[in-house]
């Protein structure tokens, strides 16, 4: 019966009965079909190829006339393009493209389902009705039913009387959701991905926590315009406090996010954020106001604005950059934990740079205030302001017998913060050439290098010395050079390609008395295996050290021969002085012929294992002067631990902690490993408990510097997470915040106080967020 079913159904997809009925004829079969290559499924069918897909339907028994009327009785089905009907009976007129379905019905439209009894559609246009519907949505797994489904087009509907739940269903009969929206009608738009409720109710755990007259939800990770979930919080500082923002998608590439805060001890704040992306410039403006502080009697403000662009010319890149952040007053920090994150420091720069590229060279005109929010407790010395800087560099590609040349020439006015004694107010100019010959093989390396620097100044006020300028010019010489030897070497039972790479780092300037010029921008580098190798030890260009020294280093790796990758590290350096350093930023001089000795070493064994640390060890005292140890460990999704121990002698030692780890996994219950490794962004299961946080505690003060500890809880369709929030905001005083959130997966989330999924993004290493979207799921993966 059923090969006559099929036969039968054929016909009515474009092939005549006559043909079928004509033995002598050569049959449509007969031709071999033309196929074309793809490489892989179409998710979404072209709209100019819908109209032409045929019709395929199937059946127990199958009655009608071709090209017009089928009529299917038992197991009916019908597929066209991405949509499949099945039911008890189907009827379709081929004219009028409508299928008309009972019992049992089922639908099949790109991977979202529908199941119901009774079924009026126009297939191609996907408009009509469906009964006692019960639907599931493939790209968030959300579900529900409802009395009835109106298709008012491919790409919309209306869901009456409805539910709709992220919860999946079990096999017990008295199943029921954790939580459940129920709605009057849900308008589903797979265009905007969104779902707007009327007439709703939120239910958690069987009661009704939240009536909501009228919402929007996502129905992807795709952004929407609508109030975003309010939060409400309650600390020292503010006391109760209520915030709603509201989203604004204003187009794909630029957004806004206004916000509205009342604070029981304050006033009311108003705010927004505004984020745009073209195609040659990008950026975002953040700004808050308060009229009326009154706990500080005065108007509280603060804005962030960050722009970066760059757009071709005939003669060369233009480009501006701009990074400005202001607030009202000191206290601005310390009151506004929320605010955006540049304004949470106590120094605020406010930096524009205008620059052009073209060719071998660049040029740019940058102007940096500076704005320092001063406390009793621990002053701060602004660094000078720019106003503005010039500078120009030169940088020739095709030199020939491959030399290397730079030349910069740069220009800037110093002034100091007006609340400074003694400013030191001037004008700095200078110009730095070097040549340099890179000699270079496979198995090394020679560099000899030429520089010359010459500095001019200017200066407001007299000196000490009543000079009102002052000049230096000075040549130094470096040579770079170093060998690179391999071997075959194997390492507890595992097979390395070992090298051993000595380096030698000669560097020559002469003195110059330099005491009596200001520090502008200048301060000492850190002692690393990044600056040891350098010619001069100090940033800036207002000291440049009478350097006669040799550094002396060697590092040996393990690499994995087939990758590259390495899996052990050992370096050791240590700078060799041949007479005293005369020019410090005190002006003491160095008189110590040999250096700190610096050793590093980094351990990555495995993919889940990892080491590295720096010593700066003296070998007179023969002890550590500063050190960094951390290591990591993290065996998979959701569970990484890392400990970071800082050592600066006599000025500090901490020990870092971080952590993100399934609580059962801890003693091998519910969620230990067991079964394979779930995909990112999908937690561990249901029903786990998962601890989070970081501890900073200093070893010398004997105190927890900054505390976040929570815990979360990942029930399939919702997660709970609570956390316990203490930062250091200066030596003597920190903010504590308890923080509360539930999210209902693929609705919203609710907050109490601040939110703590960004206090655990911010501050715990490598932290995994328990649901995120990783790829979309294809409409093949709930194929029929």
């Amino acid at each position: 019966m059923h090969p006559l079913a099929y036969a039968v159904a054929l016909a009515w997809c474009g092939v005549p009965l006559v043909a079928l009925a004509q033995a002598d004829a050569q049959s449509a079969w007969d031709a071999p079909p033309a196929l074309r290559r793809s490489p892989q499924l179409q998710e979404t069918l072209p709209a100019e190829v819908r109209p032409q897909l045929p019709v395929f339907v199937s059946g127990d028994r199958i009655t009608g006339q071709p090209d017009v009327k089928a009529v299917i009785d038992g197991n009916a089905e019908l597929r066209r393009g991405d949509t499949v009907i099945r039911a008890d009976r189907l009827e379709y007129t081929v004219p009028d493209d409508l299928a008309l379905a009972q019992g049992q019905v089922h639908i099949n439209r790109a991977g979202n389902t529908y199941d119901g009894s009774e079924l009026a559609l126009h297939v191609d246009a996907f408009e009509g009705f469906f009964s006692d519907a019960r639907y599931r949505f493939l790209l968030t797994g959300a579900h529900g039913d409802a009395t009835r489904v109106d298709f008012l087009d491919r790409d919309r509907a209306v869901v009456h009387n409805a539910t709709y739940t992220t919860c999946q269903r079990d096999d017990s009969a008295s199943w029921e959701p954790d939580w459940v929206l129920r709605a009057q009608s849900i308008r589903l738009d797979n265009v905007e991905e969104v779902g707007t409720a009327e007439g709703a109710v939120l239910e958690f755990k069987g009661v009704s926590v939240l009536p909501i007259p009228h919402i929007t939800f996502p129905l992807s990770d795709k952004r929407k315009s609508g109030l975003l979930p309010p939060t409400v919080g309650l600390d020292s500082r503010n006391g109760l406090e209520y915030i709603q923002p509201y989203y604004w998608n204003i187009a794909p590439n630029r957004d806004a996010t206004l916000r509205g805060a009342i604070m029981a001890k304050r006033g009311i704040e108003v705010g927004g954020e505004f984020r745009y992306l073209e195609t040659n410039y990008q950026g975002q403006v953040d700004a808050s106001l308060m009229p009326t502080d009154s706990q500080r009697d005065r108007v509280r403000w603060g804005y962030s604005a960050q722009h970066q662009g760059m757009i071709s010319t005939p003669m060369g890149g233009v480009g501006l950059n701009l990074n400005l952040n202001r607030v009202s007053d000191d206290n601005y920090w310390r009151d506004f934990g929320r605010a955006a994150l540049p304004l949470r420091q106590r120094l605020l720069p406010s930096d524009a740079t205008a620059s052009w590229a073209g060719g071998n060279m660049s040029a740019q005109v940058r102007t940096l205030k500076w704005q320092a929010l001063q406390d009793v407790a621990s002053p701060i010395v602004p660094p000078y302001n720019l106003m503005p800087q010039l500078l120009w560099r030169y940088t020739p590609q095709d030199l020939g017998r491959g030399l290397d040349f730079s030349m910069v020439a740069d220009t800037t006015r110093f002034e100091a913060d007006r609340a400074l004694p003694n400013p030191a107010d001037g004008q700095r100019s200078f110009v730095q050439a070097q040549l340099s010959r890179p000699f270079l093989a496979p198995g090394g390396f020679v560099i000899p290098k030429l520089q010359l620097h010459a500095t001019q100044y200017q200066f407001d006020n007299p000196l000490v010395s009543g000079e009102r300028s002052a000049s230096r010019t000075l040549p130094t010489f470096s040579l770079d050079s170093g060998l690179v030897f391999e071997r075959d070497a194997r390492l507890l039972g595992r097979a390395f390609t070992q090298t051993l790479e000595p380096r030698a780092f000669y560097t020559y300037t002469p003195f110059r008395d330099q005491s009596r010029l200001p520090l502008y921008d200048t301060g000492a580098t850190d002692f690393s295996f990044g600056t040891i190798y350098t010619e001069n030890p100090y940033v800036g260009n207002d000291r440049l050290a009478d350097n006669n020294l040799l550094t002396l280093g060697v590092t040996t790796r393990f690499l994995n021969p087939d990758t590259g990758a390495e899996a052990l590290r050992l370096g050791i350096a240590q700078r060799l002085r041949f007479s005293d350093q005369n020019v410090t930023l005190d002006n003491t001089p160095v008189g110590e012929r040999v250096s700190d000795v610096l050793l590093g070493a980094g351990i990555n064994w495995t993919p889940q294992w990892g080491f590295d640390s720096t010593v700066q060890y003296n070998p007179k005292t023969q002890r550590s002067i500063r050190s960094t140890v951390g290591a990591r460990y993290s065996p998979g999704n959701y569970r990484t631990v890392n400990a970071v121990y800082r050592l600066q002698r006599g000025t500090s030692e901490q020990i870092d902690v971080g952590w993100q780890w399934p609580l059962a996994a801890l003693w091998g219950g519910q969620g230990a490993d067991s079964g394979p490794e779930r995909a990112q962004g999908q937690g561990k299961g249901s029903g786990r408990w998962y601890t989070v946080g970081r501890l900073n505690y200093s070893l010398q003060d004997r105190k927890l510097v900054d505390t976040v500890v929570g815990f979360e809880y990942d029930s399939c369709c919702w997660i709970g997470r609570v956390v316990l929030e203490r930062l250091q905001s200066s030596v003597t005083t920190s903010n504590t915040r308890l923080l509360f959130q539930i999210e209902f997966v693929g609705f919203s989330r609710l907050s109490l106080g601040a939110s703590p999924l960004e206090t655990l993004r911010r501050n715990v290493p490598r932290y995994q967020y328990l649901r995120e979207q990783v790829s979309t799921p294809s409409r093949f993966s709930n194929y029929d």
